[in-house]
């Protein structure tokens, strides 16, 4: 008689993809199944890394998290029902391959990193790829007999109900088993739960981006469009060739690291200023952004692994607390029941750095109690700095931190790359000071910080449809991303070398791009900045695509949006106002897929960078020691796909008139169990 194994997929094995199966595993290891539990993990690219984090990226790519606070592994912190199965940090990890490179099969790049990581420098992409790759690994081997594992590095192109004649989906016809084609042809059938963990993915272009590309070919020149900087064919670039990098984010510091050191340029530190050394193969860059300036620099980390600003004003419990005090009604406004509350927590710590610096610890704490009982932008709030002996100039301003140059106006380029300058100086100094010691980095990493409470109170319909888009989307989530989540200090340093070599130019704030059939061009200009005009024969869009279901170029979603079977989360207020977030609609947590008719699918769940919309900063990774959310996350999916599967059992082994079990739902004797881990066919 054969014995019976159930079958799951995971679609997606990068970081979310891999939590999911590390939680599996943990699950099944405390709560031994009656037979083998078959996963099937659907990724064209390694396992592990998935295709952002693959360890075959240039070296020159950073991540914009120090080591000690990066990890996959749940740990006392992290709030979940499962059981709690450590791992090592990323950090952690590297102290490990350092002593001992042989025993984890790293090549001579990794082990050489390894030897030269701390706890607080930023590790390099291919890094953290080969750091996933190796939990994967660790967690297939060890998952027999409890778990088998399959790969299949492909793409999944559909997936649907199905009950096919002869598999056990005959016995769940209100409720039946999945099916999903793969691009190589391999179909996956009979599955019990469908995991999404698909993270960042391709979307149609929309006008703007369909009419450059349009342009670029009717001209014969380059456009990039928006993605992953890895994924860019950047050698029809040629040395000396003007190109235009529109955005100042994260992107644009990999487009530079790539088009600058990973051509054999070199940054080398002189006077305590990084110089450039060209190698003669950098084309002429010129940059813009609606916003004008690049994001600031991350502080030296003095937080260690594990610290973390507790929040004084919004508090999870509080956060909860506005949630339901809204409940029937629309939603929360962000501009006036949220937004207060982040920046007095900003500032308060702000100010209190200032006064321990000034005075004493005693004094700070004494300045804080009484600062935080004064309401936010009060005339209370001046009067107790006043007495603390705060200087005016020293006032904390939103408004210039968010525009800087605000005040002024230029005369033209020169004027304006002198005031960069000193501005890129200015951020470097600051951000040198550190994340605790410097008060202006400190309050800026309590945005960091606050993430979990602030998703407490956006997520799943927090927000008014109005005040999701305008306040949180279109205002505070690029604000907060320019302020809280930029690069190390060193990227910085090199734009600041950049500039000063000539090989880089800002053109200033609301910049604007052209097509120019005249002159067969791009253009790049600010209007901020008379004179400012440049033409580039090459044009990079130096950001991510931002997620949105509606455009999604990913063949499986694309088949379940045209096909309703799954929705675009939209909030609707009760006076009737609506906003389509455009992610991916799924219920709360275990996020089972949601259908257009409101019901949840009972054997999807997906969670990760598709859903955001119904979720916020669905980006941000797992950091060890602050109950990362993420890791509970992947607890409770894991946990209901458990429970769906002992469901499936239980109907199983009821008897059923006309129905034949075609399976035992004997133990498995360890003896019998399968192999741990199997390589399907290749696309």
């Amino acid at each position: 008689m054969s014995h019976r194994q159930d079958n799951v997929c995971i679609v997606g094995m990068g970081p979310r993809g891999l939590g999911v199966l590390l939680r599996l595993h943990a699950n099944l290891c405390i709560h031994p199944p009656d037979s083998p539990v078959a996963v099937h993990v659907v990724d064209p690219y390694p396992p592990g890394s998935g295709r952002i984090w693959r360890s075959d990226q240039p070296d020159c790519l950073l991540m914009n998290t120090v080591a000690s606070q990066i990890t996959v592994f749940p740990d006392e912190t992290v709030v979940m029902q499962g059981p709690l199965v450590t791992g090592p940090s990323l950090w952690e990890w590297a102290q490990e391959v350092a002593s001992a490179p042989e025993d984890f099969g790293v090549d001579s790049a990794c082990s050489q990193e390894a030897h030269r990581l701390t706890g607080d420098t930023y590790p390099s992409r291919r890094f953290y790829g080969t750091y996933l790759g190796w939990v994967f690994r660790k967690t297939v081997a060890a998952a027999s007999p409890y778990m088998h594992v399959v790969v299949h590095r492909s793409r999944a192109v559909r997936l649907d109900d199905s009950a096919v004649p002869g598999t056990t989906g005959e016995r769940f016809r209100d409720t039946p088993r999945q099916r999903v084609p793969l691009e190589n042809g391999t179909v996956l059938n009979d599955l019990s739960t469908v995991v999404l963990t698909q993270g960042h993915l391709p979307v149609r272009p929309d006008f703007r981006e369909r009419e450059r590309e349009r342009f670029a070919r009717r001209h014969g020149l380059i456009y990039v469009p928006p993605g992953s900087p890895a994924d860019a064919d950047l050698s029809m670039i040629a040395p000396g060739q003007p190109v235009a990098l529109v955005g100042l984010g994260l992107c644009f510091f990999d487009y530079l690291a790539l088009l600058t050191d990973g051509r054999g340029g070199e940054f080398v530190r002189r006077n305590g200023r990084l110089v450039y050394h060209p190698s003669g193969r950098e084309p002429v860059m010129v940059a813009g952004s609606r916003r004008g300036i690049p994001y600031h620099a991350r502080a030296v980390n003095e937080k260690g692994p594990h610290g973390r600003h507790e929040p004084l004003v919004l508090t999870a419990t509080f956060a909860e607390w506005l949630r339901s005090a809204r409940t029937g009604a629309a939603g929360l406004n962000f501009r006036r029941e949220i937004w207060p509350l982040i920046a007095k927590e900003v500032e308060t710590v702000y100010y209190a750095r200032i006064v321990e610096q000034q005075a004493s610890a005693e004094t700070m704490v004494l300045f804080r109690r009484r600062y935080l009982t004064e309401p936010w932008g009060s005339k209370g709030e001046a009067a107790l700095r006043r007495e603390f002996g705060i200087p005016q100039g020293r006032t904390w301003d939103w408004r210039t931190l968010a525009a800087p140059y605000r005040d002024r106006t230029f005369t033209g380029p020169a004027d304006f790359r002198h005031w960069l300058l000193e501005h890129l100086t200015q951020d470097i100094a600051l951000a040198s000071l550190g994340n605790v010691s410097g008060p202006t980095k400190a309050a800026l990493d309590v945005l960091r910080d606050l993430r979990n409470e602030v998703r407490l109170t956006v997520d799943h319909a927090g927000l008014a449809a109005c005040s999701h888009r305008e306040d949180l989307d279109r205002w505070f989530t690029p604000l907060n991303a320019f302020l809280s989540i930029g690069p190390p200090i060193q990227r910085i340093e090199e734009v600041e070398a950049l500039v000063r070599a000539g090989l880089l130019e800002v053109v200033g704030p609301d910049a604007q791009v052209d097509c120019s059939d005249q002159q067969g061009t791009f253009t790049l200009r600010s209007p901020s900045v008379p004179g400012s005009l440049h033409t580039a024969t090459a044009l990079i869009e130096a950001r991510l695509p931002a997620p949105d279901l509606r455009r999604t170029a990913d063949p499986l979603l694309t088949h379940l949006l045209n096909t309703g079977q799954c929705a675009s989360y939209e909030i609707r207020d009760p006076e009737g106002s609506a906003y389509d977030t455009g992610g991916l609609q799924v219920s709360a947590r275990s996020y089972r897929v949601v259908l257009p008719n409101g019901g949840e699918h009972p054997r999807r769940l997906a969670f990760g960078v598709p859903t955001e919309g119904i979720h916020w900063g669905t980006a941000a990774g797992a950091r060890p020691g602050v109950n990362s959310v993420t890791l509970a996350d992947a607890d409770a999916v894991a946990r209901a796909v458990l429970d769906r599967i002992k469901q499936d059992r239980a109907a199983l082994a009821r008897p059923e008139e006309g129905y034949a079990p075609r399976s035992s739902l004997m133990p498995q004797s360890p003896q019998l169990a399968t192999p741990t881990i199997s390589e399907a066919t290749t696309s």
